[in-house]
């Protein structure tokens, strides 16, 4: 049963930040050995992942239609993601450009709005972002800050902390639609990327987003629609927002699975194989509900901290 869930927990890699706490963060240069994603180490600095880069984000920015506007950490994720491969590089912006423009242009222009408002006052309001997320009106009342929040390491990475156990996926799923809890999930992975991308050229240091899955209180599988929609979604966050995901982390595995985690890391996706952490986080196992890693600033700084230390 736990096996069933863990197939299914690459797909949770894309649940919804129905919450970002804190997502302020200072400037800084620590790294660490593990990749952030496809051509750089997490801390890496901007400019320098830029001018190794740049012939690629030049001949990017060349194909880029007109009237579209794509900043050049945009473009360089797309070129780290296809290294010396120009036309896969090209190819693959293009089908990201189209789904913008089509498909996926109402999601892109929420996230966009409800971003600036979020930050109109310098800070961070997250209101405007779950009032305008797909669906929201249904899908708000299960995918809480008690299941799923967004906060940021003191370096300034995104941590996307998703506790599957505090989703009752199942009555989530008997109200709304695989689509609609699929959009839900898109618009959360762009707001993701237009805060990333911004902090990237802000603090002058590679912004990625870290997955902290927590198993803590897992007693059974998804449901299969839910798995269906996180699926749907999973698939296309490669292709939509490459170079973005930094490691990966299944933290609080029951006891009888930790000597299995070779048999358990096949299960995940190979560009997500590369970065899988299994860890014990026990600040984060002892909360009841991970609310408060929004509300507590000291709880916060410890629970970020104990992230940094699990990575390699």
């Amino acid at each position: 049963m736990m096996l069933r869930f863990l197939a299914a927990a690459s797909a949770l890699l894309a649940a919804p930040a129905s919450s970002f706490a804190g997502i302020n963060a200072r400037k800084s240069r620590s790294t660490t050995r593990l990749n952030a994603g496809p051509g750089y180490k997490i801390g890496a600095k901007t400019q320098g992942v830029l001018i190794n880069n740049r012939f690629m984000v030049d001949a990017l920015s060349k194909a880029v239609p007109d009237g579209v506007e794509m900043s050049e950490i945009h473009l360089l994720r797309f070129a780290l993601a296809h290294p010396d491969d120009e036309r896969a590089a090209e190819k693959a912006l293009l089908k990201a450009i189209k789904w913008r423009q089509t498909t996926g242009k109402n999601i892109v222009e929420s996230a966009r709005e409800a971003v600036a408002k979020a930050t109109a006052n310098g800070g961070w309001d997250n209101e405007p972002v779950r009032d305008a997320a797909p669906h929201g009106d249904i899908i708000n009342d299960y995918i809480t800050p008690r299941a799923v929040i967004t906060t940021s390491t003191e370096d300034g990475d995104l941590v996307y902390v998703i506790r599957a156990s505090a989703i009752d996926d199942k009555k989530m799923m008997d109200k709304a639609t695989v689509e609609q809890v699929c959009d839900f999930f898109l618009y959360a992975k762009e707001v993701h990327n237009i805060i990333a991308n911004q902090r990237s050229a802000s603090t002058g240091r590679m912004c990625s987003v870290i997955f902290a899955n927590d198993i803590s209180g897992v007693r059974k599988p998804p449901d299969k629609r839910f798995s269906q929609a996180l699926t749907s979604s999973s698939d296309q966050y490669e292709s939509l927002y490459p170079s973005l995901a930094g490691p990966t982390m299944i933290l609080n595995l029951p006891l009888i699975l930790q000597a299995f985690v070779g048999l358990l890391k096949p299960l995940f996706p190979k560009s997500v194989q590369e970065r899988l952490v299994f860890k014990r986080a026990p600040i984060l196992g002892k909360l009841k509900d991970i609310t408060p890693l929004g509300t507590d600033p000291i709880l916060k700084r410890n629970f970020v901290r104990e992230v940094k230390g699990l990575l390699p």
